[in-house]
């Protein structure tokens, strides 16, 4: 079992997937806990890569087709944001 806690602008710590069956507990910043899967999570987190690397011009495997003067300071997220409910 994977412990998880919310930080206070409501984003989990996670920069991997974890294994899909996996129970995975989340202590949300009120206080409140819910158990999920690993897959649940890692649907967050692809949602969340997702969204990252529209917003920064990147393509589909986090390459930037930008000119190469500019450099970006890499493709990949650490905090995925979570709410109490989403397991269900």
């Amino acid at each position: 079992m994977i412990n998880l806690q919310q930080d206070a602008e409501g984003f989990i710590r996670m920069n991997r997937h974890f294994p899909a069956s996996t129970p995975i507990t989340i202590t949300f910043a009120d206080g409140s806990t819910e158990e999920v899967t690993g897959r649940q999570l890692n649907e967050a987190y692809d949602d969340a890569l997702a969204e990252y690397r529209a917003q920064n011009h990147l393509d589909a495997k986090g390459f930037s087709r930008a000119p190469k003067k500019r450099v970006d300071p890499g493709n990949k997220i650490e905090f995925v944001r979570v709410h109490p409910g989403m397991a269900g």
